[in-house]
């Protein structure tokens, strides 16, 4: 909380200890690299940093979340995925479709020598939350809106949000999301699309994949994430009303990528274990060693709710095989750290 005050008065801070210098281009200025960090703690972000996603460019690691004190797409960096420092807002400029305010979900993927941010914020002209598309020529930004409009933008299903880009290993490139039906007391569905070669507009028609049913859902499934391994498609998602304990991260399986898909029968896989509550929102990445990890945001016990607390980052050792993903957690307690860069 000290952090998300200062950030408040100053617009600059550290993330997990330490100030940070902010050049005139608004990047980051991280320290030379130190010795490997041997084991982390969860929260390795504590701060607001909601929905967050992590991208790995070079040597650096970019953590991208919800709109908040730092801008449209909060941006933060770390060489070792433990002791992160906040970088400029990476969208400065919404699209002129976007009203500000509510940019939620950012996700980057790097395409044709170009970097693409896809992001939800609220259409003017449909009063709905919809995707927007965005390039860079580098990982931090900025980035600049494409389109004169959404890219995405299910206004009669309620809007779309929760954009998550996947490149197949054939090198096609898809997008994942969510129609935002639960605003209008329809059904969630999980969507996905082909994206053209440079992922700034779609092809063909989308396929819906899964929607929300079981029990654990309640209203809504959200923040689609695709993980291949072994030839089975592991498509992850969150359910549950987001700001609560309920929260929580489930998965199903496909042998195609446009399914069928099965939900596991162990769903939720991922859910509020003692003072951690409502973890969810997740997205997949992997570190210098190739390990998959798990990123996504949580509560605090007791502190549920914008009013009275925050959504922190913080990450999971994942591993998938045989149709079976395995998460541990979540942990607080000291866990054999990420290997940063090989």
């Amino acid at each position: 909380m000290v952090w998300l005050l200062l950030s408040m008065l100053t617009g600059v801070g550290a993330l997990a200890g330490g100030g940070i210098p902010i050049s005139q281009s608004g990047a980051a200025t991280l320290a030379p690299p130190s010795a490997q960090v041997r084991t982390f703690s969860n929260p390795v972000l504590d701060a607001n940093f909601p929905d967050p996603f992590i991208l790995r460019a070079g040597g650096l690691y970019h953590a991208y979340a919800t709109n908040g004190v730092g801008g449209n797409v909060p941006h933060a960096v770390s060489r070792d995925l433990v002791t992160w420092e906040r970088s400029a807002d990476a969208l400065p400029t919404l699209a002129a479709w976007a009203e500000p305010g509510l940019t939620w979900a950012p996700e980057v993927i790097g395409l044709r020598g170009q970097f693409v941010l896809y992001y939800t914020a609220r259409d003017q002209r449909s009063d709905r939350q919809c995707i927007g598309v965005a390039v860079a020529a580098q990982p931090a930004g900025p980035f600049q809106p494409v389109g004169k409009g959404p890219l995405v933008c299910q206004a009669e299903l309620g809007g779309s949000i929760d954009a998550s880009p996947f490149l197949d290993s054939d090198g096609r490139a898809y997008l994942l999301w969510k129609n935002d039906g639960n605003a209008l007391g329809l059904s969630t569905q999980l969507f996905i699309q082909p994206l053209a070669p440079d992922g700034l507009s779609l092809s063909g028609a989308p396929t819906a994949l899964i929607q929300n049913f079981q029990l654990w859902e309640g209203s809504v499934i959200e923040a689609p994430t695709l993980y291949k391994q072994g030839g089975v498609y592991y498509l992850l998602y969150s359910g549950g009303p987001f700001d609560s304990d309920l929260y929580a991260v489930g998965y199903a399986t496909a042998s195609r990528i446009t399914g069928p898909y099965r939900k596991a029968a162990e769903n939720p896989v991922l859910v509020s274990r003692g003072e951690v509550a409502g973890p969810g929102h997740q997205s997949v990445f992997s570190d210098g060693s190739g390990q998959p990890w798990l990123v996504y945001h949580a509560w605090t016990t007791g502190l549920v709710g914008d009013q009275v607390g925050y959504r922190s980052m913080r990450l999971e050792r994942v591993s998938f095989g045989g149709g079976r993903m395995r998460v541990g957690g979540p942990t607080t307690s000291p866990q054999p750290a990420p290997r940063g860069n090989p």
